[in-house]
Order: structure tokens, then sequence, then C-alpha cells
């Protein structure tokens, strides 16, 4: 079985930080690659702002190229929305048989976990491996059998305030990857 992390995100734009966690989430969860899953619609996030799905695909997938491990999927993109990760993650499941997923998330989106479509049934059925982010309060203690904590070191970037400094005309160097860089000022200056 191939060990495959699902990070999901409207990576909107992907950043540094996104690479960077990728990377140590593979390593900390034992796990051969990492599917950088773009969403079409997050079902708990505002949608305002949001560039073209085909636009942050395609950055995204430019800003790994030369990444081995981490891949960019557009799987969601075929799935009805909103993206309900239980949707994505059987439908996975079904198509790719070969493969263990592990839902990769943020402790923030740990603590919301409950809101989730299929909640519980998420827990019963899939690892999820949850880096705690600045915010985040997880209670060890309370956490199920297969919900496991690792550390990881969060650079302090996001894509909001990406999207704030382009709008201002200010320079994003060292936020995103060189290769969009460019990609990225003209997009969302428009957007």
């Amino acid at each position: 079985m191939i060990k495959t992390g699902i990070y999901g995100g409207s990576f909107n734009p992907i950043h540094n930080g996104h690479i960077q966690l990728a990377r140590q989430l593979r390593e900390a969860a034992g796990l051969d690659e990492v599917w950088l899953m773009v969403s079409p619609q997050n079902p708990l996030k505002e949608q305002a702002g949001l560039l073209a799905d085909n636009l942050r695909l395609k950055m995204a997938r430019q800003a790994l190229v030369a990444e081995p491990y981490i891949r960019v999927s557009d799987y969601e993109f075929r799935l009805p929305r909103p993206s309900y990760t239980w949707n994505t993650l059987q439908a996975l499941e079904q198509d790719f048989p070969d493969r263990e997923f592990t839902l990769l998330i943020g402790g923030d989106n740990w603590e919301h976990f409950p809101r989730w479509y299929r909640a519980d049934d998420i827990v019963s059925n899939y690892r999820i491996v949850v880096y705690p982010r600045r915010d985040s309060d997880i209670d060890l203690t309370a956490l199920p059998p297969t919900v496991t904590v690792v550390e990881a070191d969060l650079l302090d970037i996001s894509s909001t305030d990406i999207r704030r400094r382009v709008s201002k005309g200010l320079p994003i160097t060292g936020m995103v990857p060189d290769c969009i860089v460019q990609d990225v000022e003209r997009l969302y200056r428009q957007n």
C-alpha cells in the first residue's frame, strides 16, 4: 500500500508555508507522498476573493514542479460541490485501492471538526494527522485512536496576507515560490 496524505485547501494562492508543511508532514507521518487537494468549494469557508479553480491549480502545479513527493490534485473538481472530505476520501479509496489515505489538517480545523460532514465516519475510517496552529488548543488526552498530533515548524505566511500585500503593491518575495511571484502579483491584483 502506498501511504498517501491528503492535504486539502483552497491554496488561494499556494505559498511557501504550504510547501514546507507538506514536506514536514510527509516525513513526520511516515507517508510515501502528499497530495495537495485543491478544493473548488470549501463548505465552511467564504468564497469571496477566490481565484478561479484552474488558475489556483496551475500555480500550485508550477510551484511544486521540483517536489518529487508532493503532487497537486484536481480530483475534487470532478466531484459534486461543495467539497465534503468524507465524499472525497470515499471516492479516492474506490479509485485508488493501492493507496492508504491519511487526512492532514491544521489544529484550527480539528477544533471545528465536529461541524464537518460525517466527521464521526471520517474519524472511524481514516487516519488523521493534525498539525498545531498558532491559535489552536488541542486536548491531547481526548484524541480518538485514529488521530495523531505532530509538531511542525510553521512559516508565518498566509494566503490572506499575500492577497492583501498584492492589493497594496507590497512585495511578496520569499512568501511564494519565485517561479509564481509574477503570476500571483498579476492575478491577485486583477481579482
